[in-house]
C-alpha cells in the first residue's frame, strides 16, 4: 500500500511538472507578441502583398501551380479598384486580355447571364474575387501592412507586418516565403526591400520620349480667361482653393509631381436602393468656387458635362473625372507615394471630404443652376454597395505612385511600336494616358497641366524583365503593378485587366523559379509564355481558338472590303468593311487542334468612323464535317461584344469554317470569331 501511494505521488508530480511546463510555454508565447528570433508566424512558397485584382489572380494562379500562398491585404476588401468602383473597364483592346484575366470577365458574364461582362457593379466584382479565394482555399491576412523587409544575399527572407487597424498595439507578424509578389498600387514591399524606384515624371530627354514631363494640353482644361484669384483681378487676395503656386515650365521637363487621384463613384437613381447624399461633416463650399466660375464661363451647364457618368447594371454608375474641374483632386496627392501610413490616410480623408462635398455642392448650393441641382438630387449612394463603409468606396484611385526602375524600362517607344521587347509575356493596349498633375496660373488665367491622351497604336508586348528588380538588388520579388516603366508608358500599361494578366505571369514565373531553384532573372520568358498560351486557365482547359481578319493565312475574302483601323474599338488591330451596293463574303478557317464541342461567337465591332453604316443583321454559314448550318445574328444588338452563334462539335481532321455572306442591300463588318471549348 505504501508502494502504491508513492507511485501515485510520483505520477501526480510528473503531471504537475508537465502542466507547469505547458503554462510557462504559453506565457512565453504570449509575451513574445510574434517577435521570434528563429521562426515566423507563416511560411509559404509565395507571399503576395496586396489583395488587388492582380493580387487575387496571382494567388489563384500560384495555387493552380501547386504552391502554398498567402495574400496580405492592408485593408478589409479584395479587388482594389476593380471591386472599388471602376466598373467601366479600361480595356483598350480585348485582344490584350488573356488567361485568368479573361476568365474574370467571363465569370462576370455568368453573373449577368451573358458571355463576357465588361461593365459591372462593385459587389459583383467582389463576389467573383471571393470565388477565386474560396475555390482554392487561399489564405488571406486582412488589415496588416508591411513595416520592414529582411533582405540577405539579394533575397527577401521575411517581411514584418503590423496590424493596420491598431498599429499602436505593437503586435507584429513575420512572414517567410520563397517568392514575393508586390501587387499594391503603392509599391510598398518593393520599397522596403530596397529596390530602386522613381516617383513623378521623367524629363523627355531621359528616354528620348515626346509626351513625358510637363504637358500643357487642351483636354480636361479650363477655357481661357477664368480668373484664379479670390477677389477677381486682384492677385493680392490670394488664389482660389485648388490652385497651386507653381509656375509653368517648359514642356517635357521632368518633376516629381503625380497625376491626380479620385474615387470612381458608384451612385444609383433607384429610389428603393438609394441613400441620400447628405452634407458631409467637413463640408466647405469655398472649395468649389472655381467650379462656379467654370460653370459661369460655359454654355453647356448640364450636370453630365462635368462628369464622365457611365451607366452600370441595375441603375448604378461609375463616375469619373471630366473637364476642368471634376472628381480629380489635382495637385493634392504629390506626397502620397512615399508618405507614412498616417499621412496617406490624411490624404485619403481629404479626397473623401472633397468628393462627397462636390456631390453635395452640385445638389444643394443655390449658385449651381437649378436644372443641374434637380438632376443631382435624383442620385444617391447605393444601399447594397460598400455596406461596411457607409456605402462609399474604400479604394482611392491611386493612378500612379512609385514605379520600379528594374531590369528593363518600358517607354513611349514600346507603346508606339518603335521598339519591340525580346521577352514578351503580356500585351498592353490602352492609350498613353495621364490625368492632370497640377493646376496653376499662367498668363493670369487658371490652367490644368499634365493631361495626356495619345493613342492610335495596336496592342504591344510587355517585357518580362519589366516585372523584375535589378538582379543585384533582389532575386525573389516580382512587381507586376508598380512595374518598371516611364511615367507615360505606365499610363498605357496601368489598366486593371493588364494588372491581372501580369499578376498571373508573376505567379507562374515564381512557381518555375521555385521548381528550378533559380533567381527570377534567370527564368526563360518563353517558358512562361508557353504555359500561358497552351494552358491559360492553368487547369488543362484548352485555349480558345481565335481567328481575326488580320490572320491572312486563315481568312479568305471575296468582293470589295476595306480595312479599317481603330485600336480601341476593333478586335486586335483591324476590321473589314463592305459598303452598301457591293456583294461579298469572308471565310474564317478554324484551326481546331482538339476534337470537341465549342461555343462559337462572332465579334460585333463598333467603328468610331461615323461614315461607316452598321449592319442590322449578318448572315453566317457554319461548316463542320460534311454539314453546313445557316445562322442570322443581330449585329446592332451586340455592338462591342461577342454575339453567340451556337454550339458545335469540331474535328481537326475535317474542314471547319465560318463564312459571312453579305448581299448588295446592306453594309457589313467582319472582325473576329472565337471558339470556346465547352467543359
Amino acid at each position: 500500500m505504501v508502494v502504491n501511494l508513492n507511485l501515485n505521488l510520483l505520477i501526480m508530480k510528473k503531471r504537475l511538472i508537465n502542466l507547469i511546463g505547458i503554462i510557462l510555454s504559453l506565457t512565453l508565447l504570449g509575451s513574445c507578441s510574434y517577435q521570434k528570433n528563429n521562426s515566423s508566424d507563416k511560411q509559404v512558397d509565395i507571399c503576395i502583398y496586396g489583395g488587388t485584382s492582380a493580387g487575387v489572380i496571382a494567388a489563384y494562379s500560384a495555387k493552380k501551380m501547386g504552391k502554398s500562398v498567402l495574400i496580405i491585404e492592408p485593408g478589409d476588401r479584395l479587388g482594389g479598384l476593380t471591386s472599388g468602383g471602376l466598373g467601366q473597364t479600361d480595356i483598350g483592346n480585348k485582344h490584350a486580355v488573356t488567361g485568368l484575366a479573361r476568365d474574370f470577365y467571363r465569370r462576370l458574364g455568368k453573373y449577368y447571364n451573358t458571355f463576357e461582362q465588361w461593365k459591372f457593379e462593385p459587389k459583383a466584382a467582389l463576389e467573383i474575387f471571393q470565388q477565386y479565394i474560396n475555390e482554392k482555399n487561399i489564405d488571406v491576412l486582412y488589415m496588416h501592412r508591411i513595416v520592414n523587409a529582411e533582405v540577405n544575399d539579394g533575397k527577401i527572407e521575411k517581411i514584418i507586418l503590423e496590424n493596420s487597424a491598431n498599429p499602436s498595439s505593437g503586435s507584429q507578424k513575420e512572414i517567410d516565403a520563397k517568392m514575393f509578389i508586390d501587387c499594391t498600387y503603392e509599391g510598398d514591399l518593393m520599397a522596403k526591400a530596397g529596390v530602386t524606384y522613381t516617383v513623378g515624371r521623367e524629363d523627355n530627354n531621359l528616354y528620348n520620349e515626346t509626351v513625358n514631363g510637363v504637358q500643357l494640353k487642351e483636354e480636361h482644361q479650363f477655357p481661357d480667361n477664368i480668373d484664379p484669384y479670390i477677389e477677381r483681378g486682384n492677385p493680392e487676395s490670394g488664389l482660389l482653393w485648388g490652385i497651386q503656386k507653381d509656375e509653368l515650365v517648359t514642356n517635357g521637363t521632368g518633376d516629381r509631381k503625380v497625376q491626380a487621384y479620385n474615387f470612381r463613384i458608384c451612385l444609383t437613381d433607384s429610389t428603393e436602393n438609394l441613400v441620400p447624399i447628405d452634407r458631409p461633416e467637413n463640408y466647405d463650399s469655398t472649395k468649389y468656387e472655381l467650379l462656379l466660375r467654370l460653370i459661369e464661363a460655359q454654355s453647356n451647364k448640364n450636370l453630365f458635362n462635368y462628369f464622365i457618368w457611365s451607366g452600370m447594371p441595375n441603375r448604378k454608375t461609375d463616375i469619373n473625372n471630366r473637364g476642368g474641374f471634376s472628381t480629380d483632386m489635382i495637385g493634392m496627392n504629390w506626397d502620397y507615394p512615399e508618405a507614412s501610413y498616417e499621412k496617406r490616410q490624411r490624404i485619403i480623408d481629404e479626397h473623401i471630404d472633397y468628393t462627397k462635398g462636390l456631390l453635395y455642392f452640385w445638389g444643394h448650393d443655390p449658385k449651381v443652376p437649378q436644372q443641374a441641382r434637380e438632376e443631382m438630387l435624383k442620385w444617391g449612394y447605393p444601399k447594397d454597395e460598400y455596406i461596411n463603409n457607409n456605402h462609399f468606396s474604400p479604394q482611392l484611385y491611386v493612378r500612379e505612385a512609385r514605379r520600379m526602375v528594374g531590369e528593363y524600362v518600358m517607354t513611349e517607344h514600346h507603346c508606339r511600336g518603335d521598339e519591340v521587347v525580346s521577352d514578351p509575356i503580356a500585351l498592353a493596349a490602352y492609350t498613353m494616358d495621364s490625368h492632370n498633375c497640377q493646376r496653376i496660373v499662367t498668363n493670369g488665367m487658371v490652367k490644368n497641366e499634365g493631361d495626356v491622351q495619345v493613342g492610335g497604336f495596336p496592342p504591344y508586348p510587355v517585357s518580362y524583365r519589366s516585372l523584375l528588380p535589378k538582379s543585384n538588388e533582389c532575386k525573389n520579388l516580382f512587381v507586376p503593378v508598380c512595374l518598371s516603366a516611364s511615367h507615360i508608358a505606365f499610363g498605357s500599361i496601368r489598366m486593371e485587366p493588364v494588372f491581372m494578366v501580369l499578376g498571373q505571369v508573376s505567379a507562374v514565373a515564381a512557381s518555375i523559379a521555385i521548381d528550378e531553384n533559380q533567381p527570377i532573372q534567370d527564368i526563360d520568358a518563353k517558358k512562361i509564355q508557353d504555359i500561358l498560351e497552351t494552358n491559360p486557365l492553368l487547369d488543362g482547359t484548352p485555349p480558345d481558338v481565335i481567328v481575326d481578319d488580320a490572320d491572312l493565312d486563315l481568312v479568305t475574302v471575296s468582293g470589295s472590303w476595306e480595312t479599317q483601323h481603330h485600336f480601341m474599338r476593333n478586335y486586335k488591330s483591324s476590321l473589314l468593311y463592305k459598303k452598301t451596293g457591293d456583294a461579298g463574303s469572308i471565310t474564317f478557317q478554324l484551326p481546331v487542334k482538339i476534337k470537341g464541342k465549342y461555343k462559337v461567337f462572332f465579334y460585333c465591332s463598333h467603328p468610331w468612323n461615323p461614315d461607316l453604316v452598321l449592319p442590322e443583321v449578318i448572315n453566317l454559314s457554319i461548316a463542320q464535317a460534311n454539314t453546313e448550318e445557316q445562322k442570322e445574328i443581330n449585329y446592332k444588338k451586340n455592338l462591342n461584344n461577342w454575339a453567340y452563334v451556337g454550339s458545335y462539335i469540331f474535328n481537326p481532321e475535317e474542314k471547319n469554317s465560318i463564312k459571312l455572306i453579305s448581299g448588295t442591300t446592306q453594309a457589313c463588318i467582319a472582325d473576329a470569331v472565337i471558339l470556346v471549348p465547352e467543359k
